[in-house]
């Protein structure tokens, strides 16, 4: 198995300036014959309950749970890498579209997936919740 840079590992918490290069891929059982006899697919799905980010405009901190599903190829993200990735957020000044955006982005690059669905639940501030949704599937070629 490759190299893993951070599970098991002390890794530095960085609360600033995500970076999708901290993302790190396993390989995808489901998608190894030798480990798939039966030909079983997958799917994922992934709740981060203590996402946060800063309003641009106010400062003022935004609380997220961060929904991820996708029908993975041959790469799964490998979970501390996603942990370490989602905590950037946190004190960087961005629009919860943007934020969830930007995390849909950096997951399809890093995993090239069948599909792949983002979903911000961000609490209520001012009497008004804004849930964005990203969608993503791969085109035939």
């Amino acid at each position: 198995m490759q190299e893993l840079k951070h599970l098991g590992k002390q890794s530095p918490y960085k609360y600033s300036d995500p970076d999708a290069a901290v993302l790190e891929h396993v390989p995808n059982p489901f998608h190894d014959p030798a480990q798939n006899t039966s030909n079983v697919s997958g799917t994922v799905h992934i709740e981060a309950s203590e996402f946060t980010s800063l309003c641009p405009i106010t400062g003022q901190p935004d609380f997220a749970t961060i929904v991820i599903d996708y029908v993975p190829r041959e790469r799964l993200v490998e979970s501390k890498s996603l942990k370490l990735y989602l905590g950037m957020f946190r004190q960087s000044g961005e629009f919860h579209e943007s934020c969830v955006n930007r995390i849909a982005n950096d997951l399809i690059q890093l995993l090239d997936p069948e599909t792949m669905r983002v979903e911000g639940k961000f609490t209520p501030r001012g009497g008004i919740a804004i849930w964005p949704l990203a969608e993503y599937r791969r085109k035939l070629k």
